[in-house]
């Protein structure tokens, strides 16, 4: 009887916790940043591995040891070095119930040399818990997964990204840079100009 009562008892609370680990991966993803005029929607199965477009970028963008953490630890607390190119804001909707949801944010960098990468916050709220959060080094995958689901196949013109000197190719920086320096030329020519001659 008692073994009986203890069967019972961890089968409800296998189907208690059931949709609970079931709604661990997003239901879908959008993907923000340059050269998009608008989100890229990214749908799917984002909890049953790759095979869709969602459950691509869950794979190739470390979705799960950045979540909830993994062991090994594939996630790093230091940026990489290298060129991290243009970042794009990947915001996963998240089933945590029957009708509620939770939202996360990731930022990845497709173009980054020599592989892509992503970043998570640490501490973003989820299932009652925090993320794990921190660095993801991809391979190729990540990137084409964004390229399939709708970034350009190269990294826009004009945006760098993180990098240090991205201000440079700004176009807006480019053309105030443009004006000033044809301003300065003006002036420098109506300097140099002789002025009138006395008689």
């Amino acid at each position: 009887m008692r073994i009986c009562r203890l069967f019972l008892l961890a089968l409800a609370g296998a189907l208690v916790l059931a949709p609970v680990t079931q709604a661990k991966g997003p239901s879908k993803a959008e993907v923000n940043g340059p050269g998009l005029k608008k989100a890229v929607l990214v749908n799917g199965d984002g909890e049953g591995g790759p095979g869709t477009p969602l459950g691509n970028l869950v794979e190739s963008v470390g979705y799960f040891p950045a979540v909830f953490g993994q062991t090994p630890n594939p996630m790093r607390s230091a940026k990489p070095k290298g060129d991290l190119g243009p970042k794009y804001t990947v915001t996963y909707t998240v089933p945590t119930g029957d009708v509620t949801t939770t939202t996360l944010h990731q930022d990845v960098y497709p173009y980054a040399k020599p592989a892509p990468v992503a970043y998570m916050a640490p501490g973003q709220p989820i299932f009652g818990a925090k993320t794990n959060g921190g660095w993801f080094v991809g391979d190729g995958s990540l990137r084409s997964t964004l390229v399939q689901a709708g970034l350009p196949r190269n990294p826009p013109s004009g945006s760098s990204g993180d990098s240090a000197l991205s201000f440079l190719w700004d176009t807006k920086t480019l053309a105030i840079v443009g004006v000033l320096v044809l301003v300065g030329l003006t002036v420098g020519v109506i300097r140099r100009r002789p002025g009138p001659a006395q008689a």
